[in-house]
């Protein structure tokens, strides 16, 4: 593909909403019309229609987390999906520009996976509880306390824990990662949620990391989920792993971002409750309108800070360039691109 001068300036976009704006955008909000208001549309349209131009402008791809909003995940995403699913598209894209819609962490994983590529953040203070439970220098202490043991590294962290690892994982590929090394034991990082619920999935010993857990996730009790059962028949409850285990025993289901919207769409419940972020429900029913999602949910305001105007201003101004140093991005990339290698085989 040719490269595409990013250099140059582009025209600032119309922002404002008209009739023929309305008519021309019509597709996308039927894709988002179960979780958007109509009310809400006049402010999106303008940025959906601008962001989708000027990406093919600068060659940009947009790589989009599940958490996202509506707005974002269906109407300007090249790709959705889960950090495993995102982290593949990165190592293959032949766009010149990354724009990661998700938390720094992600950003930094494509950084690791494209040294060469600019990669941007809609917001560089969009941060992660579970990224901020463990420090490089933590990692070092446990390797330090067992000798010879590998550490597997939930992507949930900095590069700087990366370059630590040996291997990185994501809640969806995290028991085969494990196994896949052949030791009888594991120091497993950060999410001590994560940890104990793989722990009962296989015979290895895993070695937590108690200070790790998403803040979003740990919120969940299994009275929640009780008191669901109770009031609404027929609920089919699924959860995030990253959720306590008294939590994941009460669901019916429990699986990775990816693995809970392929539950849906195969089982198509009457009713389903998602036990983790709120975006995901709401983009998950705008795609199932048979299902009624009941919505008892917690919001990462992280995540949240990933908006379309920020998103905009990345394309105008390529903007909030995601950095890494060099010998830490080296040493990372060995355990990023270890796991996704396994994946693939």
């Amino acid at each position: 593909m040719k490269r595409t001068d990013n250099s140059q300036k582009v025209n600032l976009p119309d922002l404002k909403f008209t009739p023929q704006l309305d008519m021309e955008m019509k597709p996308y909000y039927q894709k988002v019309k179960r979780v958007i208001p109509e009310i809400e549309w006049p402010i999106h349209a303008p940025y959906v229609k601008a962001i989708n131009e000027l990406k093919k402008e600068r060659n940009a791809v947009l790589l989009v987390h599940n958490y996202q909003t509506p707005e974002i995940y269906h109407c300007v995403a090249d790709f959705v999906g889960d950090s495993l699913a995102l982290s593949k598209e990165a190592a293959r894209t032949d766009a010149d520009i990354i724009i990661q819609c998700g938390v720094h962490f992600m950003a930094e994983t494509s950084k690791i996976l494209n040294p060469n590529k600019i990669v941007l953040s809609p917001d560089l203070d969009a941060g992660c509880s579970l990224a901020e439970s463990i420090t490089a220098e933590d990692v070092v202490g446990l390797k330090e306390k067992y000798p010879g043991v590998p550490v597997v590294t939930y992507v949930n962290t900095s590069a700087e824990v990366k370059a630590e690892s040996d291997i990185c994982c994501t809640s969806g590929n995290a028991q085969r990662v494990i196994e896949s090394l052949g030791v009888r034991k594991v120091i497993f990082i950060p999410d001590k949620y994560l940890a104990q619920n793989i722990a009962k999935e296989t015979d290895i010993e895993i070695i937590t990391w108690d200070n790790g857990s998403c803040e979003v996730h740990e919120l969940f009790t299994p009275e929640d989920l009780i008191e669901a059962r109770d009031s609404v028949d027929n609920l089919k409850i699924i959860a995030h792993p990253e959720c306590p285990p008294n939590v994941i025993s009460e669901a019916d289901f429990s699986g990775s971002t990816a693995k809970m919207i392929e539950w849906v769409s195969e089982n198509k419940p009457d009713k389903v409750m998602m036990v983790t972020e709120c975006s995901m429900s709401d983009n998950i029913s705008a795609e199932n309108p048979d299902v009624e999602f009941i919505r008892p949910c917690n919001l990462c305001p992280h995540m949240k800070k990933i908006t379309l105007p920020k998103i905009l201003d990345n394309l105008l101004y390529l903007n909030n360039e995601v950095k890494i140093d060099p010998v830490i991005a080296k040493k990372a990339f060995h355990a990023v691109d270890r796991m996704i290698k396994l994946d693939i085989s």
